[in-house]
């Protein structure tokens, strides 16, 4: 076992606030719970930021469905919060269609570029794909998202739908508290970017918490979209903008490209833990290795070893780890190479997997297993009168993405295709035309074929310990759903990963206060490295169905600035 005589001075450190409420004193619930959970008779909506969540209700009261909703929502939050998400971007949604009683998957994740080629990193040296500027970019994939649910579920036109992001973004807005932190970040690191500056930057400066920020390029941007569809994004104006400046900057992101891209309708993927069916998106993306997870840890009692224990975190830990080696060494583009999901989702496969846990030391490396083969962001979710939910999530990737904003439309490029693997024979691996492996997962929850719950928590490779988390706290340890959100989180980074790097020294964990100092230190005692860490824990919103009063309760993230609201 090692030890950290750093992660011990930490702990110790933190003995007072760490055994002090995370948040005021409340008559009810627990102690870290920072307010009670939204309810409302008709519908719901849950964002990051206010704005976005007073339009999905206006939407909806103007006659809209929780598909319009959602578009409108997202459509504000590109504008409000561009330090997690925008038309640049990649969109992914699970919707419960009240119609048909049944759940529907979109993938609308871009491609890379069709000219670029795993010989032209290996032939210009690069060990892996650079973060920023014009070479990680794909096809943005969010538009014709949009359009895929709109025409698939939406009721009102699509210039009713985009009409409030346009307003806002030609009469400004207030620009809150956490957004204006991210604001700042990015800039430090992005500011010198193509195009950035002249979109988000005033004299070299980002917009400051409470300044009324105007993006006047980005509501002629989703004018043209809303009078002219999708095809002026992919085919028209606004694909040979983007075409000509990423060539004039010496990427490879071409006007084919994106009049190539099309969304793809998938089938969702459930899970059963303790009586709950966690459904997922496979991959391209990560969302099942939430449910691997939990159904490495359904042959744990975790109730029985309570949420504040060192047992608990532990076995979460090391069930988490085994889940990201299979994670690292599966998860791709199903059209490059297919994922025996079904095998990675076997209850037999997790019993076994379960096994490799040693209850009193963590492990420094794990291999990932062989399956049975028979088989920043934002996130906001909906759900309306007639029924219908909708979970979606949607991301730059990077905070503000590559960094990369064609003169003119008013939003960056994401930079996703950082996420392939330059490893020849990796089924993650950089080909042309390909989706990369992708962090962002919406889920969804039912119970006797009822839909129950739609959450999501944003935030990188946080999201899938995170799905695992919400549900742990309520099921097994009895929170309510703004509760669940509320309470302090584990988050273990280090494991391997699906662009090549490998996990050899157990990686590390920060833990949230809220946890007591007597934890820390046993989990550091047990072997366990811990560091402290600001930010990284995710943004959770989530909408719950109570089918015996016919009533929807909502809760949102108290890390960010959004709230959940409805009528």
């Amino acid at each position: 076992m090692k030890s950290s005589l750093l992660s011990f001075a930490l702990a110790t450190s933190l003995t007072l606030i760490t055994s002090a409420a995370a948040a005021a004193d409340r008559i009810t619930g627990h102690h870290f719970a920072t307010r009670s959970e939204a309810m409302a008779p008709n519908a719901m909506a849950a964002t990051s930021q206010p704005l976005a969540t007073q339009v999905a209700l206006d939407i909806m009261q103007q006659g809209g469905n929780a598909i319009d909703a959602a578009i409108a929502a997202n459509a504000v939050l590109g504008l409000v919060e561009p330090t997690g998400n925008g038309i640049g971007g990649d969109l992914f949604a699970i919707i419960w269609d009240a119609e048909t009683e049944q759940l529907y998957g979109l993938n609308a994740s871009g491609r890379s570029p069709q000219s670029l080629s795993l010989e032209y990193f290996i032939e210009n040296g690069y060990d892996k794909i650079p973060a920023r500027g014009v070479l990680p970019l794909s096809v943005p994939g969010t538009v014709d998202g949009w359009f895929e649910l709109h025409e698939k579920f939406g009721k009102l036109p699509m210039e009713q739908v985009l009409a409030p992001a346009i307003r806002y973004a030609r009469e400004g807005f207030p620009v809150t508290e956490v957004i204006a932190y991210y604001f700042e970040r990015n800039a430090a690191v992005i500011g010198d970017q193509p195009g950035f500056a002249a979109v988000f930057l005033e004299n070299g400066e980002p917009p400051q918490k409470g300044e009324r920020f105007k993006n006047p390029d980005l509501a002629n941007t989703l004018a043209k979209i809303a009078e002219q569809g999708r095809d002026v994004f992919y085919e028209g104006e606004i694909a040979h903008t983007i075409s000509d400046f990423v060539a004039e900057h010496g990427g490879f992101l071409s006007y084919d490209d994106l009049a190539q891209h099309e969304s793809t309708w998938v089938e969702p993927v459930s899970s059963n833990y303790r009586g709950y069916d966690l459904w997922e998106l496979p991959p391209n993306t990560q969302g099942i290795a939430a449910q691997q997870i939990l159904n490495i840890l359904e042959n744990f009692d975790l109730a029985e070893m309570g949420f504040d224990s060192a047992e608990y975190i532990h076995h979460f830990v090391e069930a988490k780890k085994l889940a990201f080696e299979d994670r690292a060494k599966y998860y791709a583009d199903p059209a490059f190479s297919e994922a025996p999901v079904e095998g990675l989702l076997d209850k037999g496969y997790a019993k076994q997997r379960a096994k490799l846990i040693d209850p009193n030391e963590p492990a420094m490396a794990v291999e990932p297993g062989n399956p049975p083969t028979e088989g920043d962001t934002i996130y906001l979710t909906t759900a309306d009168q007639q029924g219908n939910m909708v979970s979606l999530i949607q991301s730059n990737y990077r905070g503000m993405g590559s960094g990369v904003t064609p003169t003119g439309l008013g939003f960056v490029l994401q930079n996703r295709g950082e996420l392939f693997a330059l490893e020849e024979g990796h089924a993650n691996v950089f080909a042309p035309g390909k989706r990369p492996f992708h962090t962002i997962i919406p889920a969804f929850v039912t119970k006797d074929g009822k839909p129950l719950m739609s959450y999501g928590v944003m935030g990188g490779a946080t999201q899938p310990q995170m799905h695992a988390q919400i549900l742990i706290n309520i099921i097994d340890f009895d929170m309510n759903l703004q509760e669940a959100g509320d309470a302090p989180r584990i988050l273990h980074t280090g494991s391997s990963q699906p662009t090549g790097e490998q996990m050899t020294d157990g990686g590390v964990i920060s833990l949230e206060n809220g946890f007591s100092a007597q934890t820390r230190r046993e989990l550091i005692k047990m072997g366990h490295t811990l560091q402290e860490a600001v930010g990284p824990f995710g943004g959770y919103q989530a909408i719950w169905k109570n089918h015996e009063e016919d009533v929807y309760y909502g809760a949102s993230e108290s890390r960010k600035d959004g709230h959940a609201a409805g009528f």
